[in-house]
């Protein structure tokens, strides 16, 4: 399966080139998080989807003659956040989100060990969980589009992003995206995977004329559709308190420039405030798509 990397100025680890010795060393983090999804003001349906998921160990007692709780668990914490924007139409696009997502989800439930720490595992075979996870369900959006032939074609973008402690592993197809506000400054970890950005990274396309190209909206990477593989995109950041972490689709990105998002995320504390502005803008700046954000605070305790 093929890999996408992009670096930034932000200390970003990609696969193929991680030295554990480079992240910071910071206390386990608290994380708000809030999650929020518009059907914008010109489509008729929501194709978009999102997910945040805490995964926790615990232990739960059947039978004892112990004095002792039913239900014990760890202070180990871990955190899943997901954002998709299915395409193929409203029945399609609706349902490959939704698929993708519930794949996602029960892949890392049934199949990784997400509590042992990324520093005393092979962080290889961390990513390699995660293009595993992708894979998983982009079988499944084929299989179903099999079954189903009204939904032929059908296929998602996905960002996901997963915290374990102080690590933050990011696994991306398409053109939603995750941006980190660390200090004041929104670094943009993941590109685009747009017929416009591809012909950029060739030369044969300035950024500023990307911005407004027609194929800006052209997906070249994707789950499900046609392809029976997708290329993922992958990035591990080691995180520190006072990190935002922002999941997007392009219904945002679109309508919202980076400046006034990176100042929404600055001032408002609160992720659910932070969620509804930057919907709201969206919309107000024309909500020509679905819009979909998902905003985690990181803080120490």
């Amino acid at each position: 399966m093929a890999e996408l990397t992009m670096q930034t100025d932000l200390k970003v680890v990609t696969t193929g080139d991680v030295d554990t010795a480079e992240l910071p060393t910071v206390p386990p983090l608290r994380v708000r998080s809030f999650g929020l999804t518009d059907r914008g003001q010109v489509r008729p349906s929501n194709e978009d989807q999102f997910l945040i998921a805490e995964l926790v160990k615990a232990l739960r007692v059947r039978h004892t003659s112990l004095a002792e709780p039913l239900v014990r668990k760890s202070p180990d914490r871990s955190y899943l956040f997901v954002v998709a924007d299915g395409v193929g139409g409203s029945a399609g696009g609706e349902r490959a989100s939704a698929l993708a997502i519930d794949a996602v989800e029960r892949f890392l439930l049934e199949s990784c060990k997400w509590f042992a720490p990324p520093r005393e595992r092979d962080e290889d075979a961390v990513f390699a969980d995660f293009k595993r996870a992708l894979a998983r369900a982009n079988c499944r959006l084929l299989e179903e589009a099999t079954a189903h032939p009204e939904l032929h074609g059908m296929g998602t973008t996905l960002t996901l992003a997963f915290c374990l402690n102080a690590e933050l592993f990011v696994a991306h197809a398409g053109d939603c995206r995750c941006y980190l506000l660390r200090e004041g400054v929104l670094n943009r970890l993941t590109a685009d995977h747009t017929l416009a950005e591809e012909m950029v990274r060739q030369g044969a396309m300035r950024p500023e004329e990307a911005a407004r190209s027609r194929w800006r909206h052209v997906v070249v990477n994707a789950l499900g559709g046609s392809s029976p593989e997708v290329a993922v995109e992958l990035h591990q950041v080691g995180l520190l308190p006072g990190d935002v972490l922002l999941l997007c689709s392009d219904g945002l990105t679109a309508m919202v420039s980076e400046t006034e998002t990176a100042r929404v995320l600055h001032d408002e504390d609160d992720p659910e405030a932070a969620c509804h502005r930057l919907v709201a803008r969206a919309n107000e700046a024309g909500g020509q798509d679905n819009v979909t954000v998902v905003v985690a605070r990181f803080q120490v305790g």
